[in-house]
């Protein structure tokens, strides 16, 4: 019996999902960060970990294990020397095969089948599959791109913030909530941007999210023109070939009201997970996707 295995390793947890040929669910393993940046042994150490617990909670052999056909996708596998590393690495299964987190998520979206993914989280990116020929667009990094994301809604409202203490804007309650977290002062606004990360601007976004849907005039230009970036986003991988899109991430949920009902009609629901997309990756055969 052919055993399947998907992997889902991020920059905050590891995840394992094992099934048997029948697509019945027979193990789930959790760890911590896997993503490229804590190095090659360090990545080999959590994703053995992870599969291993699925493996134990699955009851199988060491002869059964050698019959996992595994897919993996891992965030930061574009980074130089990555996935020839990655090649070298021995798990015990009959296959493995590495791709993107994006990648794996696109994959169950959409059952196996072309498509594509508009990632809103603390970034933004879309992930597409045309006629077998997988591709990105845009998620070159913050501050150069994820328009709409979290991380931008955040700086958005520190430069309104910081433009309202300086009484170049008029304050509203908006602003006066995130200057509330530096008490009020300016330099202790600066000295937090010098040093904050995409997730830490991204702390902001459900502060945002919340006044604009409080009719805060500051906070709903905000989250309109980050609707306004996604929905160019939406146009442009329907005009690149996607015959489907879904929107995903943890910020996807609040930003979906802001958009047009004509952008919305065109969107679809995600089939299944990134695990489920990393199943597929492994060589489980294509879901079927309904109508």
């Amino acid at each position: 019996m052919t055993y399947y295995l998907g992997i889902d390793a991020g920059g905050s947890n590891c995840r394992a999902r094992l099934i048997d040929a029948e697509g019945t669910i027979i193990g789930e393993g959790r760890s911590g960060a896997a993503n490229a940046r804590i190095g090659i042994e360090a990545l080999y150490d959590t994703l053995k970990d992870t599969a291993d617990q699925a493996i134990a909670q699955a009851g199988l052999t060491p002869e059964q294990r050698a019959q996992i056909k595994a897919g993996m996708g891992i965030a930061g596998i574009t980074r130089p020397g990555v996935r020839d590393a990655l090649e070298k690495l021995d798990f015990g299964f009959a296959s493995t095969a590495y791709a993107t987190d994006a990648l794996i998520a696109n994959l169950g979206a959409h059952g196996g089948h072309d498509g594509a993914i508009l990632i809103i989280g603390t970034g933004s990116a879309a992930q597409l599959r045309v006629d077998g020929h997988d591709f990105t667009i845009g998620g070159y990094g913050f501050p150069i791109s994820d328009e709409g994301s979290g991380a931008a809604l955040g700086l958005s409202a520190m430069r309104h913030a910081l433009r309202a203490l300086d009484g170049r804007t008029r304050q509203t309650p908006l602003s006066t909530a995130v200057t509330a977290r530096f008490n009020h002062d300016t330099a202790q606004a600066v000295a937090w941007m010098d040093q904050a990360t995409p997730r830490d601007y991204g702390t902001f976004a459900p502060l945002v999210m919340d006044y604009a849907e409080a009719n805060d005039t500051i906070a709903r230009s905000i989250v309109e023109d980050a609707a306004a970036h996604i929905e160019r986003f939406i146009e442009t991988i329907f005009e690149r070939g996607a015959a489907r899109c879904a929107l995903v991430g943890g910020l996807a949920p609040r930003m979906s009201p802001w958009l047009r009902s004509r952008t919305v009609q065109h969107l679809c629901e995600p089939l299944g997970d990134s695990l489920e997309g990393a199943i597929s990756l492994a060589g489980r055969p294509k879901t079927h996707i309904p109508g």
